[in-house]
């Protein structure tokens, strides 16, 4: 209000209400009945944009087919394409969705009318992260009898992941442990070592944005292909993702896929390790879509992502096959990947966090004001020729289903 905008909420959960100090709307209908029910709010408020977290969850799936419709901006807030201090604050979709340039002429032409971006750093928490997380899903299933037709995005029940975490945090001494000696033996082998960083089942980058279901099926995909092509000496390390539920064993299912392709002896896996220490001395890295990617590019690893991905652009990452990437290990472009990285930040980040309260005072300023500078999709274009208007083909891809 204070800029001179009127904001209204949508509540669709009690863990919403919790995090929402301000007037809301509480939406406690069912998912079936949300696209109606949204329908006529924004009809009723004439709403002018629309603030999601996240592009793929089924509510916001719903909000965005309608905004497209109505000629409403979307802009979408991810965490961020770059790490530590950023936030994606991106207009039409994030990831797979996302409408950045991928030719490198055009990166390299538009960075060069940007001027150096400016990083406020600070410090993260975990534990607020963890706190935040559990309170939501804690306030979530005491709310069920208030909230009946609420439906979550996640495929497994809180309880169960949260069982699966508390599993691992038991263990976590051992696998500490376990993954100093493994490092240790991956940056002594004479062959080197690939890196394989996981992301999570649970995960829309994985779920919509990449051919995989799961990610054992990315995991046999690799291994089938290392164990033909690749030269005899390196090993690969795979290394769990540090938030991963637990419910399947990791481990064991690396060390399973690992003997079915018979390389049972050049396969590590970690559930722990120092990320960058293991990128730097790394042959190569191979990632579905994951953010690790972009990181790997930042610190000159020859990198290939077999998901959609941002930076899956040629000079950034390898575009030819994952058979042929094991021996012919292209290094990205230095020179084009500050390019890309300044164009993604000056288009898609803000300087912020979500898990501790300088972050979040930094993202609340910077986002207004990115939100503030966005010029509208549809200002300019009559109903017929919406498909001519920049960024309108974000809203024309097919959602992914249920």
């Amino acid at each position: 209000m204070e800029r001179g905008h009127r904001v209204r909420r949508i509540n669709i959960s009690l863990g919403d209400e919790l995090f929402w100090r301000l007037p809301a709307t509480n939406y406690r209908g069912s998912l079936a009945n949300w696209r109606g029910f949204l329908a006529s709010y924004l009809a009723n408020e004439t709403v002018t944009d629309i603030v999601l977290f996240g592009d793929c969850r089924p509510y916001h799936r719903v909000a965005i087919s309608l905004a497209a419709h109505r000629r409403i901006q979307v802009h979408v807030c991810e965490e961020g394409y770059i790490r530590p201090h950023w936030i994606t604050v991106e207009r039409g979709g994030v990831n797979g969705y996302s409408s950045l340039p991928r030719d490198p002429d055009t990166i390299r032409a538009l960075a060069a009318e940007l001027p150096e971006p400016i990083e406020e750093p600070f410090a993260g928490s975990f534990a607020r992260r963890a706190l935040w997380d559990v309170s939501y899903n804690v306030a979530n299933m005491l709310g069920r009898p208030i909230y009946m037709g609420y439906r979550r995005h996640r495929p497994n029940h809180v309880l169960v992941e949260y069982a699966g975490w508390l599993k691992r945090l038991t263990k976590r001494k051992r696998t500490v442990a376990q993954a100093d000696a493994e490092t240790a033996g991956a940056l002594a082998h004479a062959g080197g070592f690939y890196l394989v960083p996981l992301q999570l089942d649970s995960d829309y980058q994985i779920r919509v944005h990449s051919q995989y279901a799961l990610l054992g099926e990315f995991l046999d995909e690799v291994f089938a292909s290392f164990a033909r092509n690749a030269p005899a000496g390196p090993e690969l390390l795979v290394k769990v993702h540090p938030l991963d539920n637990g419910l399947i064993n990791r481990p064991a299912q690396v060390r399973e896929l690992a003997q079915k392709h018979g390389i049972g002896g050049r396969v590590r896996c970690i559930e722990g390790g120092h990320l960058p220490t293991l990128l730097e001395h790394s042959r190569g890295v191979v990632v579905v879509n994951s953010t690790v990617g972009l990181t790997a590019i930042e610190v000159g690893r020859p990198t290939i992502a077999l998901g959609t991905a941002i930076y899956d652009v040629p000079g950034l990452a390898f575009q030819g096959s994952l058979d042929r990437f094991w021996t012919e290990l292209a290094p990205p472009d230095r020179d084009l990947f500050w390019a890309f990285r300044k164009l993604v930040i000056h288009r898609t980040q803000v300087n912020g966090g979500f898990f501790c309260r300088t972050g979040v005072g930094l993202a609340v300023k910077n986002a207004a004001e990115r939100l503030e500078a966005e010029k509208p999709y549809w200002h300019f274009a009559p109903a017929d020729e919406a498909a001519e208007v920049p960024g309108a083909d974000v809203f024309r891809r097919p959602l992914p289903a249920e």
